[in-house]
């Protein structure tokens, strides 16, 4: 980025100078390395706010009713977070504090299912699964959901994408069924209405119940409509281990048919054997961009992954929910068949705890308070107290907690999570809640990701190993997923955008959550600007909840959004 461009970008307010009656600024950040997230080196000087847009970056004269003083620090935009599980903790708590205070700004959600659009037997279900933070749901659509965040205050902005889940779940039910061409129909019909409210695209989780179920022409209905609104295709694919290259394949082709752009939602390789498939990974995903495709990825920075002992059973004992799947584990018969293919190295379903191991297992979120003591010891400890074997243990916790329980595996090559910060079409997402270490998020535990992930980007991967540098991981956290959203007026520091800037030491930033103590905050962000108001001052939440529901494309709102005849009528 050349100084000249940068310094260029200010721009004077009329009748704003020094000494004025009337501040010309509302918030001003003040001599801070600015970093605007085009991925360049950065220029030092000034951002200037008015209202919750950028007016000036460079030298910016004139006054403000607030100052930041930002010399010796990093100025960058917000940092955007693709895989946020903050849909319910933002309802108990709308601080979001363990991502605000590492300078994210835009928590996007939405992996699989989504918030809405709900029928009447969802949100019964919603209600009696509900774990530690209990809520009313008086929402239907997905809009409405984002909506009633924003009217109760958030400190972020929040975004999502429709599950594709949620979309066959709100026409099938949660059985193992194909959809009739009529059905297939209204499937389509609520990702339109969806996309049209402002979603950001589709989002799937295939090694689910009952995500897996979508077959790969479903999937393709689904992300051709939301690419013709102008969104994306973004998934959890069907496999992250054994059939790692043939689900990256999978994905490939649904970007190839539906003519949307796609995204991969925590890329790894799962399970030592797999270690070695990173190659033949990245050359997959680099040979479709180099096709044309708009293929790109994201990830967490740690080598263990956390969800539930759902994932150590096959699919098919899932169908029709939890409730279903609870009471056929109590049947003698399904049961030795469930015990024979979660042993079984050849199974045909993405078995995490067979490539993590008992001792890779580890248990960190309960729903019944009588299991509630377990948190924090590995399925293996508590298979060997309950003189059960590890299978044994897995399903009968399951049986006596009333949910999937939420546990950590771990399964990643540190070296491999290393390489893949570097990747150029790479971004970041916690695949977390927003949280903070009080109240109902104490009744748990959680995975360091929630209280460290982007920290732990700039301390270890940028500071410590120099896999990438600042700029660009700056690039990688703004610019890079507004674009592959296709955000208006976010993911860069210049003037006209919304507010959305971090002030950081490069010097200090850091994470301290392990998984051992998990809750534990992330330090060196002093503040966090949210629409033009410091959401985060002195490292500390201020009392304002600026956040809003940031839209895609499609949204009706926008003069040019809606839909259009073919995702190709779009330029991406």
């Amino acid at each position: 980025m050349l100084r000249g461009a940068l310094l260029g970008t200010a721009m004077a307010l009329a009748g704003a100078v020094a000494g004025a009656a009337t501040p010309a600024y509302d918030l001003i950040v003040r001599g801070g390395a600015i970093y605007d997230g085009s991925g360049g080196d950065p220029v030092r000087g000034d951002v200037a706010i008015k209202g919750d847009r950028i007016v000036c970056v460079g030298a910016c004269e004139g006054q403000a009713a607030k100052t930041v003083d930002a010399r010796g620090k990093a100025v960058t935009p917000g940092f955007i977070n693709m895989l946020s599980w903050s849909n319910q903790s933002l309802i108990q708590d709308g601080r979001g504090l363990s991502v605000l205070k590492q300078g994210v700004t835009l928590e996007v959600m939405g992996e699989g299912n989504s918030m809405g659009p709900l029928n009447p037997q969802m949100k019964r279900e919603a209600l009696q699964r509900q774990g530690d933070i209990k809520y009313p749901v008086n929402w239907t659509t997905l809009d409405e959901y984002l909506r009633f965040l924003e009217a109760k205050g958030v400190s972020v902005n929040v975004a999502s994408f429709i599950g594709a889940e949620t979309a066959r779940v709100h026409v099938l039910g949660e059985g193992n069924v194909d959809p009739t061409p009529a059905q297939l129909l209204q499937m389509r019909q609520l990702v339109v209405k969806a996309m049209e409210d402002g979603a950001m695209g589709v989002g799937s989780s295939l090694i689910y119940a009952s995500g897996n179920f979508a077959e790969t022409d479903e999937l393709v209905a689904l992300t051709t409509e939301a690419g013709r609104c102008g969104g994306m295709y973004i998934s959890h694919m069907r496999s992250e281990g054994n059939r790692l290259l043939e689900a990256i394949d999978e994905l490939i082709e649904i970007s190839r048919r539906s003519g949307a752009p796609a995204e991969i939602y925590h890329l790894k390789q799962s399970g030592r054997d797999n270690w070695g498939k990173l190659d033949a990974a990245i050359a997959r995903i680099e040979a479709a961009r180099a096709e044309g495709l708009r293929i790109t990825a994201d990830m967490y920075n740690y080598p263990a992954g956390s969800t539930g002992l759902d994932a150590a059973m096959p699919v098919w004992v899932q169908a029709g929910g939890y409730e279903a799947w609870a009471q056929r584990l109590k049947d003698p018969a399904t049961r030795a068949r469930v015990l024979t293919e979660m042993r079984d190295t050849k199974g045909n379903f993405e078995n995490l705890m067979l490539q993590a191991g008992a001792e890779g297992t580890l248990l960190v979120g309960f729903k019944n308070p009588a299991l509630k003591p377990l948190t924090g010891k590995t399925l293996a400890q508590v298979a060997k107290d309950r003189g059960v074997s590890v299978q044994d243990a897995a399903i009968d916790l399951v049986i006596e907690d009333g949910s999937r329980v939420q546990v950590i595996y771990f399964l990643m090559d540190e070296a491999n999570v290393a390489r893949q910060t570097a990747l150029p079409w790479m971004s970041f997402g916690s695949d977390a809640e927003g949280r903070a270490p009080e109240g109902p998020f104490l009744l748990s535990s959680t995975h360091p990701r929630a209280y460290g992930n982007f920290a732990r980007l700039l301390a270890k991967y940028v500071r410590e190993e120099k896999r990438l540098t600042l700029g660009e991981a700056v690039r990688k956290l703004t610019s890079l997923p507004a674009h592959n959203l296709g955000l208006r007026d976010r993911g860069m520091l210049k003037v006209g955008n919304y507010a959305d800037v971090v002030v950081f030491d490069p010097a200090t930033i850091q994470d301290h959550a392990t998984f051992e103590k998990p809750q534990q905050f992330a330090t060196g962000v002093s503040e966090v600007v949210v629409n033009g108001q410091l959401a985060l001052e002195l490292g500390e939440a201020t009392t304002a909840r600026p956040g809003q529901v940031v839209r895609g494309r499609g949204w009706t709102g926008w003069k040019d959004g809606g839909c259009r005849v073919s995702a190709k009528d779009w330029r991406w």
